[in-house]
């Protein structure tokens, strides 16, 4: 679901969002068009509209966790978890965390990954929040998931900064749970 075409039509916070974000075409590898949102950071206004629309809709949600997928998640994850009063856990790329982890492996749509998470940083029965900042196919999303629900947690949503418009097969992905997105992808003159 599209932020702009629910609660928020004619929000002025997503455009300002949407034309923070630069595009890169080719990259990592040709076809596709990466959508850099370090730009978006460097735009207080737009980054502090991008964490308030996410504190707003889940303020109220009993949230107690909120996963962050590494890295970009990393960026708006902590901020929201303080606001909404939850914990961050970030889910991090392999080897990145001392200690045990449990980990899952998932398809991205140019090539393989996995994402790991300390034992112990989520109890069952915690209500969560994955945090990313795009979603394509929704793999990386679906294996936060997976990570999430296999320590018993409850995955309440998954959310985006960016993403592409949902085929029926990305849904079915995430087992039909709610993905929240705020803007669409940038494809204009505005690729470098």
């Amino acid at each position: 679901m599209f932020a702009g075409e629910n609660e928020l039509k004619g929000d002025p916070r997503l455009p300002a969002i949407n034309k923070s974000i630069r595009v890169f075409p080719n990259y990592p590898k040709p076809g596709i068009m990466f959508q850099d949102i370090t730009t978006l950071l460097l735009d207080h206004k737009a980054f502090k509209g991008t964490v308030d629309i996410f504190v707003e809709r889940y303020r109220d949600m009993d949230i107690s966790v909120v996963a962050g997928v590494e890295a970009r998640g990393f960026f708006f994850g902590p901020s929201i978890a303080l606001a909404i009063g939850a914990k961050f856990v970030p889910l991090r790329k392999p080897k990145k965390l001392p200690g045990e982890v449990i980990s899952e492996d998932y398809e991205l749509e140019y090539g393989t990954d996995r994402l790991e998470m300390h034992v112990g940083a989520v109890n069952p029965g915690e209500r969560s929040v994955v945090i990313d900042d795009f979603v394509a196919t929704g793999g990386t999303l679906s294996a936060a998931k997976r990570l999430l629900e296999r320590v018993g947690a409850e995955v309440v949503e998954c959310a985006c900064v960016v993403g592409l418009p949902e085929p029926e097969e990305d849904r079915r992905r995430l087992d039909d749970t709610p993905l929240y997105i705020l803007v669409g992808p940038t494809l204009d003159e505005r690729c470098f």
